[in-house]
């Protein structure tokens, strides 16, 4: 599917890997809603990428939220062509520390948010990407791509919430692909690895040295740009389908 006056609707859409994604599609001649807890933020990166951008400000566990910001996006722009789910919330904690057991409502929110919230959107996106036009010789309506972590695969000490919440993701790319197939739209997941996003690109060089050293090529950090890079490819290529793609220049995380 091309990008040009496309609609994409972006969650964690203010800042970070969504904001680089929404840049990359407005560049292509695309829509973007934003979707984002900061409304700071997102009015901000409105103001930034011009006419061609709406917002609203919610969390994306909330269906009522999550709703009332489709119906802007579809009232401002006709449809939703396009779903990138990269909001999501850390939260290192050992499952059994110093003070006792990890509490459970810390992992149940970690869930809630990354996973759940996820899931919460996209099916809502795909009830509104089933009713349009076949946009390609494929009859494709729509794309989704969900943004898991390479988390879900080298999960490391005090990762369990947010390891199991990106796991998750990764696990429930196919069966919603195959859900989805009938309706003409196709879902994936990118696995980031280390990105220079704005909490990162503030840490001390102690902090990112270890992570640059343990990266196979290139040895840096990524650029978010190349993340949406990756999601318009993704778009793009109407032959990936169903599948995780890890884009994390070969790094491997170790236990701790």
């Amino acid at each position: 599917m091309e990008i040009s006056n496309k609609t994409a609707f972006i969650t964690g859409g203010a800042s970070g890997l969504g904001l680089a994604t929404a840049k990359n599609f407005i560049a292509s001649g695309g829509n973007v809603f934003l979707f984002d807890l900061n409304e700071k933020a997102l009015e901000s990166a409105a103001m930034e990428l011009g006419e061609k951008v709406k917002w609203y400000a919610g969390d994306v566990s909330d269906e009522g939220a999550v709703k009332s910001a489709i119906e802007r996006s579809v009232k401002a722009f006709g449809t939703i062509h396009i779903n990138v789910n990269s909001a999501g919330i850390g939260g290192a904690s050992r499952t059994v520390g110093r003070n006792g057991p990890m509490p459970l409502e810390k992992f149940e929110h970690i869930i809630r948010v990354n996973l759940i919230g996820t899931f919460n959107v996209l099916r809502l996106c795909a009830e509104v990407m089933q009713e349009n036009q076949p946009q390609t010789e494929d009859q494709e309506r729509g794309v989704i791509v969900n943004v898991a972590s390479i988390a879900a695969f080298d999960g490391q000490t005090g990762q369990a919430g947010y390891a199991a919440s990106k796991g998750g993701i990764a696990a429930m790319t196919l069966p919603i692909a195959r859900d989805l197939a009938k309706r003409g739209v196709r879902v994936m997941t990118i696995a980031p690895g280390v990105f220079e996003t704005p909490l990162l690109a503030s840490a001390p060089d102690e902090v990112k040295e270890p992570l640059i050293a343990i990266t196979q090529f290139p040895k840096r950090l990524g650029n978010p740009s190349e993340f949406g890079e990756e999601v318009a490819h993704i778009v793009r290529c109407g032959y990936l389908n169903g599948e995780v793609i890890r884009l994390d220049a070969g790094i491997r995380m170790p236990a701790i």
